[in-house]
């Protein structure tokens, strides 16, 4: 696409990528994904907001082929896929500074091999005037690395969010007016990246909170001219409380496990409980991951594999230690041949986990009536403790 004006002066310089399919060789893209960069031009001065791809350069360089001068280049993260082309805009800019947060000015050399001089590090609150359009720099760290800041455009009220309030969607349309028709790649890419820090992301939220904001403007994905509903979203993907539903991750190699999860997900559905299962052999980690965030409970399927959890399972077990989801309770289901430690396992590998664990049912071989009647009190205690907290 071609460069596009999403305000007075200011304009998408970004790229789509259409066709990309894996983000750091482990997130599935299943809509590709987008580069946003914004070029600001006041009465005085010119600033870039962010680069592009390295992968999607060549039309970075077509968007900028008509500007002669590029006084400041904002980097809010310095992740490549934002950062990766600075080098090429530093090139061809020699008058051009390099602003970041303190904590950006070391990865992007580190990275990027950017010399020392060309950037400046701002202060949180810092405000920069181009000529009629004032830059104010807000450190929001942990959406998603310690270093990321967002900008907002004071005269515009447009909030340049960077990795906050995006989603991983290539698209046409480059603005949206709700949340709807990215709510799930939008949910995806916060549970993928940004769950683990959650409490922080609200004190985040807190320093925005008194903004007039009319625009969010992020580095990935569709930009939001009534921002209000990705903002509560965000609110409710953060606050403590879970929702009335069991995430269940599973694998089965000769039929025993799937026996007994199938037995489960029955035992909770008649006790009003929502299940989301997920079979580990064919499963896309972005559903599980994004199904994270609102569990109340996460059940572990898994047969047992040279004594302990099929690798595939132990998958989602590391993915969840990893994000730290709100759950409030966890138990594990399977089987075993002859013997073995999947259990012991499992729970050594989620210490980041803060949760109760309930009574787990465990059975040699093909599961048994005794086995099914554990699962049936496995699913009465789920449905209680979930009750008990008033979860709906």
């Amino acid at each position: 696409m071609k460069p596009r004006e999403i305000a007075p002066g200011v304009l998408w310089v970004g790229a789509e990528d259409w066709d990309r399919r894996l983000f750091d060789s482990l997130i599935p893209l299943p809509d590709g994904t987008s580069y946003n960069a914004y070029l600001i031009t006041g009465r005085d001065k010119t600033a870039l907001l962010d680069t592009v791809d390295p992968a999607k350069l060549p039309l970075l360089e077509s968007h900028l082929r008509g500007v002669d001068r590029i006084d400041y280049l904002v980097a809010h993260h310095a992740e490549q896929d934002h950062s990766g082309s600075i080098p090429w805009v530093l090139g061809r800019h020699p008058e051009a500074v390099l602003l970041c947060s303190s904590l950006a000015k070391g990865m992007l050399i580190d990275h990027l091999h950017v010399a020392e001089e060309r950037i400046r590090a701002v202060r949180d609150g810092e405000t920069l005037s181009l000529g009629g359009k004032t830059l104010r720099f807000i450190y929001t760290p942990w959406v998603h690395w310690p270093e990321t800041m967002s900008t907002y455009l004071e005269e515009d009220k447009v909030l340049f969010s960077c990795d906050w309030f995006g989603s991983h969607l290539a698209s046409s349309d480059l603005f949206i007016e709700g949340v709807e028709c990215v709510a799930e790649p939008a949910k995806r890419y916060y549970a993928e990246i940004m769950m683990p820090f959650r409490k922080i992301i609200r004190q985040d939220m807190e320093k925005i909170g008194g903004l007039d904001i009319r625009m969010i403007a992020p580095s990935h994905g569709p930009i939001y001219r009534n921002p209000a509903s990705i903002i509560q979203a965000y609110r409710d993907w953060t606050d403590d409380e879970p929702h009335n539903v069991v995430v269940l991750p599973w694998v089965s190699m000769h039929g025993s496990t799937a026996l007994m999860v199938d037995r489960l997900i029955a035992g909770l559905a008649e006790r009003d409980v929502t299940v989301q299962p997920f079979n580990m052999a064919t499963a896309d980690i972005g559903k599980l991951a994004m199904s994270l965030v609102d569990a109340a409970t996460i059940i572990f399927g898994a047969p047992t594999v040279h004594v302990g959890p099929h690798p595939a399972l132990l998958y989602a077990v590391v993915l969840a230690n990893a994000l730290r989801p709100k759950a409030r309770f966890a138990s594990i289901i399977g089987s075993f041949g002859w013997a073995g430690k999947m259990p012991e396992m499992i729970k050594a590998s989620m210490p980041n986990l803060k949760v109760e664990f309930l009574d787990q049912v465990v059975c040699k071989g093909m599961p048994k009536e005794g086995d099914f009647q554990a699962l049936d009190r496995l699913a009465d205690s789920v449905a209680r403790k979930h009750k008990e907290l008033g979860l709906k």
